[in-house]
């Protein structure tokens, strides 16, 4: 479902997929963020707050606080204008990962062990070598310090108070101070990008819904499913039997692919104006099938219809695989 095919089908009527999940989400609340969407939490834990009262403001003093359950924002303590992209998350005060705002959230599990004013860090893997940061200080939750190879360069691990360490996406929370879109992973290899103001997305099982919640005529969501009970094809003439007898199968390229065959499912082919449209996606993937399912009602107003393609479009033509 290229833009192009969503656009063209708005111009003479717009025709989009069907959902396995129906859903109704019209009307003016806006779209809330699932899985990336971040809460606020304390940053800075009671243990490093007590510790922070012990030491009186001395930053210097070698025991002075640990890292707890949080998302801590990383840079150098001499750096000008530093990007604060860098994020060190907890998941507790043993484990956590690290994840890069400027790289696709690329980043490393890790371990640790906080003791005796150092935090050592087991990066990738618990037989990795010890990384050990010497902590120099602590105020007000911001841990000081410096790892023991390079101890000309001190560091700032500072909590970043409205995010939530539990799903913590680097990219999604940059992504979301600045008001652009944010990007669903799904752990079945695929990501793609929605509009956080008017695209709720469901997920948590085997069907992930990006359901529009602007002003619209009727159910309008993308749904994407992964089974392994029958093939790609076989889901597809599957579908093509559900949708009635006058849709039809295409073999086409999947979306996000350049040579992956899938196949195009329509259940109104030919059809224009005002009405529901339903069609799919489907592919083979991983031992079973990849559908992308739409249903959308189109009113035949441009004003509401075009904003109603151009948020489901985003979602296929932004899909991209591991």
């Amino acid at each position: 479902m290229r833009k192009s095919m969503i656009r063209n089908r708005v111009t003479a009527g717009l025709a989009v997929l069907t959902a396995v999940v129906m859903v109704t989400g019209c009307g003016n609340t806006k779209g809330t963020i699932a899985e990336t969407e971040l809460t606020p939490q304390t940053g800075a834990s009671e243990e490093a707050n007590a510790v922070d009262a012990k030491t009186d403001g001395d930053s210097t003093n070698a025991d002075a606080g640990f890292f707890s359950q949080g998302v801590y924002v990383n840079y150098a303590k001499d750096a000008e204008n530093p990007p604060r992209t860098y994020f060190y998350v907890f998941n507790a005060d043993t484990y956590g990962f690290t994840a890069d705002g400027e790289h696709d959230d690329a980043g490393v599990p890790f371990s640790v062990m906080q003791a005796d004013g150092k935090a050592s860090f087991s990066f990738g893997g618990a037989d990795s070598d010890e990384s050990v940061l010497v902590i120099t200080g602590s105020e007000n939750g911001t841990i000081y310090g410096y790892f023991e190879d390079a101890p000309e360069r001190e560091l700032v691990f500072e909590p970043v108070s409205d995010a939530d360490p539990e799903g913590f996406s680097a990219v999604n929370y940059l992504n979301g101070a600045a008001g652009e879109d944010l990007v669903y992973r799904d752990a079945n290899g695929w990501s793609v990008r929605y509009n956080p103001s008017c695209i709720t997305v469901n997920g948590g099982g085997p069907v992930t819904t990006f359901v529009y919640t602007g002003d619209c005529p009727g159910t309008c969501m993308v749904s994407a499913t992964y089974d392994v009970d029958m093939d790609a094809k076989a889901k597809a003439e599957d579908l093509a039997k559900s949708y009635g007898e006058k849709a039809s199968v295409t073999e086409t390229v999947f979306p996000g692919t350049t040579d992956v065959k899938g196949y195009y499912v329509d259940a109104n082919p030919g059809q224009l104006g005002p009405g529901m449209y339903q069609s799919a996606y489907v592919r083979d993937h991983m031992g079973g099938y990849l559908v992308f399912e739409c249903i959308t009602h189109v009113a035949g107003d441009d004003e509401m219809d075009i904003p109603i393609s151009d948020a489901l479009a985003e979602i296929i033509d932004t899909l991209t695989f591991d």
